[in-house]
């Protein structure tokens, strides 16, 4: 179904400062995820899937690879005469004197221009840095239905956990009548899952009003909704049921990629009615030798496996030398591990070599273990 009267843009300018060095040089939505994906597909894939045409992503932290990445939007059938994937960086000038967005509303206010060339009826606003799979033309649907301003997704979370999220309180009929930031004692569990749709219109003439106050942080969360809010706007909660994960840490980031190796995990990557797309990288097929133990593995193309491999997952091009062992762990494209090595309770990152007869991580540690560099062999 083409909802081509809502135009989306993806917030993908996180410095996911949290993911330590995986994010020093690479944008925290262009990081590796599920053996050959990076976390950007997933919003980016849902709206072609929505049948969302035109697609803007704003970038601007180690923006580099992110911005070349995105830009291919023939991955995602995201580049036909009337679509198309369009990278977005900042204009104006932070006090700190560097090209950065103010807040998310900010973001979006630097780029009235080019939605407005587009016209379009309604605006779909995202996150560029979570795991999940969701129809957008679904969420349009209830928004108009419900004849609101704006429609938020929300997802139920544990009450104990509700505080560390934005909290949306509805009444009986889903309306939003309060927004909390982080409440200390939360009164509901529907957390803001950072998704937005409003009726454009609408929304331009806040952001030009908040562009003009020198007080405001130029945020969804802290300006905009509340505002709506106060004005009487309405506002729907829209519920999310299905696999979401913010993969913000490294112990989860761990945890969201230990998730494929259980079939019952709801996400379902090959779901070929929703197929999340992402690079084609050519590798030779994975290849497990004839003494390798292997049990509850999640591999990708490229893999050579010759030692223990367990509860892990393997991206492409990661090789497991004989006698090396590889437990509960994650580890991400072109890792080798080499003869004798043991790897447990790791997140390995990119292109590191652990050498023979290294130990990296254990068993009974609280924290999964970020290896980030090359970690030498004993002579």
């Amino acid at each position: 179904m083409k909802h081509s009267n809502m135009l989306a843009m993806i917030l993908a300018g996180g410095r996911g400062s949290r993911l330590h060095e995986l994010t020093s040089k690479v944008a925290k939505p262009a990081v590796s995820y599920g053996g050959k994906y990076r976390i950007v597909d997933f919003p980016l894939s849902n709206c072609a899937n929505s049948g969302i045409d035109v697609v803007g992503v704003l970038t601007q932290y180690e923006s580099v690879l992110l911005n070349s990445y995105v830009a291919a939007g023939s991955r995602w059938g995201l580049d036909t005469k009337d679509s198309g994937v369009f990278v977005l960086t900042p204009r104006e000038k932070a006090e700190s004197g560097l090209d950065v967005y103010r807040g998310t509303a900010d973001a979006i206010s630097q780029n009235i221009d080019f939605i407005d060339q587009y016209n379009p009826d309604y605006l779909l606003v995202l996150s560029g840095d979570h795991i999940y799979k969701m129809n957008y033309a679904k969420m349009l649907d209830a928004h108009l239905k419900a004849g609101a301003d704006a429609t938020i997704a929300v997802l139920p979370v544990p009450m104990k956990e509700a505080s560390r999220f934005g909290i949306m309180n509805t009444d009986a009929d889903g309306n939003i009548v309060e927004f909390e930031e982080k409440p200390a004692k939360p009164k509901s569990n529907l957390a803001s899952m950072g998704i937005y749709i409003f009726s454009w219109k609408n929304l331009r003439k806040m952001l030009v009003a908040d562009m003009k106050d020198p007080n405001s942080d130029h945020d969804f969360g802290k300006n905009i909704i509340p505002t709506m809010l106060n004005e009487g706007k309405k506002l729907i909660a829209y519920k999310f049921e299905g696999y979401w994960k913010d993969v913000g840490t490294i112990d989860s980031l761990w945890e969201a990629n230990m998730d494929l190796l259980n079939k019952q995990n709801g996400l379902d990557l090959d779901d070929r009615s929703w197929r999340i797309y992402t690079e084609d990288v050519s590798a030779l097929p994975a290849y497990i030798g004839p003494n390798a133990d292997v049990d509850r593995i999640y591999i990708t193309q490229g893999c050579e496996l010759e030692g223990e491999v367990k509860s892990s997952v393997l991206f492409t091009n990661t090789v497991v030398a004989e006698g090396a062992s590889v437990v509960d762990s994650v580890l991400m494209p072109g890792v080798k591990v080499e003869e004798g090595a043991v790897v447990t309770r790791a997140l390995v990152a990119s292109g590191v070599k652990i050498g023979k007869g290294a130990v990296v991580g254990s068993p009974d540690s609280e924290n999964i273990l970020l290896v980030s560099k090359n970690v030498k062999g004993v002579e």
